[in-house]
């Protein structure tokens, strides 16, 4: 809001409005399923799970060997799936709406997050996060077109994946050009705090995940004392601060992108993802 001059709200009224959501009532349509009742719940888990399988700010812990790439991938997948079918349960024309542009982001995203995952597999050999992490971080890797490429065609996935501008606009209430707004729309209560917080959780997955993989300086490496940890711990919210200003900066910069130019933004990202892996995959094999 300060850098479009504008007043806007604390930075705790998020967190007032999931308040005030579990306090209401929840409101269901006559014809809604059980699984209308049961996808926010769904949603919240499989993003809370992917979400808790990001190393922030250590690696090489208990269950660190839980943290793969491809799983995370799949939970996402899961979540968006459910997403979709719920918004075309109740049968109102723009939850049909949202949920057949979900399924076209997602056919275009998901191919290239798949080759964003495969291109750091063939770098670091293995899929752990906390093996990735430790790889990334080492000097053998050095300056790469290849990474280069997989970080902005990452990047342009977060952005499809958080509906955010320039895909989509989490703020507007013009039902043509809404997103996954639209699949929301029958839901109040209980079941809108799950998805507005499954929401929340998928923007710091993504955020975590680019410190994770492509910032993975000051990752404590496990059992190395509280004073690691601290800093560590530190680190994470100062890369966090980073990115949540670049996002913001972003989003003021650049407009809402109309929908059928939505395709040619992901397909951008889903060649980087493939140049990046096949450069990577030919340098290997010289």
């Amino acid at each position: 809001a300060r850098l479009v001059r504008r007043q806007g709200p604390s930075l705790i009224q998020p967190y007032r409005d999931l308040v005030r959501l579990m306090r209401k009532e929840v409101v269901l349509a006559d014809n809604a399923s059980w699984l209308f009742r049961v996808t926010p719940y769904l949603i919240f888990a499989a993003t809370w799970v992917a979400a808790a399988l990001v190393p922030t700010f250590a690696t090489g812990l208990e269950f660190s060997w839980t943290a793969d790439l491809i799983v995370i991938v799949a939970l996402l997948g899961s979540a968006r799936f459910f997403q979709a079918l719920a918004g075309m349960d109740v049968g109102t024309s723009f939850g049909g709406l949202g949920a057949s542009r979900e399924v076209m982001i997602a056919s275009l995203a998901e191919p290239a997050m798949l080759l964003t995952v495969f291109s750091l597999a063939l770098l670091a050999g293995a899929t752990q996060l906390s093996t990735v992490a430790a790889f990334m971080g080492s000097p053998q890797v050095g300056l790469r077109v290849s990474l280069g490429m997989s970080l902005i065609a990452l990047v342009m996935v977060a952005i499809a994946e958080n509906a955010r501008i320039p895909v989509d606009n989490p703020a507007t209430h013009l039902e043509l050009t809404m997103v996954h707004e639209a699949m929301i729309l029958e839901y109040s209560g209980r079941h809108l705090a799950m998805i507005e917080l499954a929401t929340f959780l998928k923007l710091l997955l993504y955020m975590s995940l680019i410190a994770c993989v492509f910032l993975p300086w000051g990752l404590d490496s496990g059992g190395t004392g509280p004073k690691s940890l601290a800093i560590g711990a530190v680190t994470y919210l100062c890369k966090l601060t980073v990115l949540a200003i670049l996002l913001a900066v972003f989003e003021t910069a650049v407009a809402k992108m109309r929908v059928f130019r939505v395709p040619d933004f992901l397909g951008a990202a889903l060649m980087l993802a493939l140049l990046g892996t096949l450069l990577l995959f030919v340098s290997r094999s010289l």
